[in-house]
């Protein structure tokens, strides 16, 4: 008779290494569907135990999407965190700092979605984990910008709201983009980021032509 799927892999499977599967599935799962259309019952069927089991690891289904937003918020972080580096930023910071977040998320680009979830209940840990995510790489952002615009002369903080609140919006657009997009490697995303940056830049100023 055959295993039933639910049954299957259950036995003979080290616990360290059925929870690295639960959590990998799960954060593909967070990541496609988000908090509220995440199934408890697909991410067991996509490791082939049980929804018990799955409680038994990790409780409630806002406890597994706080242990699959802890490692990729961590990851996030650091990587970012690498990139701007103490030196302060530069005019190759943006491209250091998206390349990082590519290679961050390769592998499991549907992660990012599990950190900047819009489906996340307006209370609850899993909001106030969350938004200590967005608040700490905001801050890099606002502090990086500031940096580059005072690097250009401008000194004006509306200016450098407007730029961090830019920037937080391409690289989310970047990204989406990136992950419907499954050939595109960070080094060939890192590239057409170069690539579009050099278009900009060589736009002609407003200034220049504006009477």
């Amino acid at each position: 008779m055959a295993t039933p799927r639910s049954k299957a892999g259950t036995k003979g499977v080290p616990r360290q290494q059925r929870q690295e599967q639960i959590l990998a599935a799960a954060t593909q799962e967070f990541g496609t569907h988000g908090y509220w259309g995440a199934s408890l019952g697909s991410i067991a069927a996509r490791v082939g135990v049980t929804k018990t089991l799955l409680h038994q690891y990790f409780g409630t289904k806002e406890d597994l999407y706080l242990a699959c937003l802890t490692p990729v918020g961590d990851r996030l972080l650091a990587a970012i965190r690498t990139a701007v580096g103490d030196q302060g930023a530069t005019g190759r910071t943006p491209l250091r700092v998206l390349h990082a977040l590519f290679t961050a998320l390769e592998g499991q680009r549907e992660s990012w979605f599990v950190v900047y979830d819009t489906s996340l209940p307006p209370d609850g840990e899993a909001t106030r984990r969350a938004a200590q995510y967005w608040s700490a790489i905001d801050a890099i952002a606002a502090e990086g910008t500031a940096e580059l615009l005072g690097a250009a002369g401008s000194d004006d903080p509306l200016d450098a709201d407007v730029l961090a609140y830019a920037w937080q919006g391409l690289v989310a657009t970047l990204v989406r983009w990136w992950v419907k997009h499954p050939d595109q490697s960070p080094e060939d995303m890192t590239r057409r980021c170069a690539r579009l940056f050099a278009v900009a830049g060589a736009l002609t100023p407003y200034g220049d032509h504006h009477e």
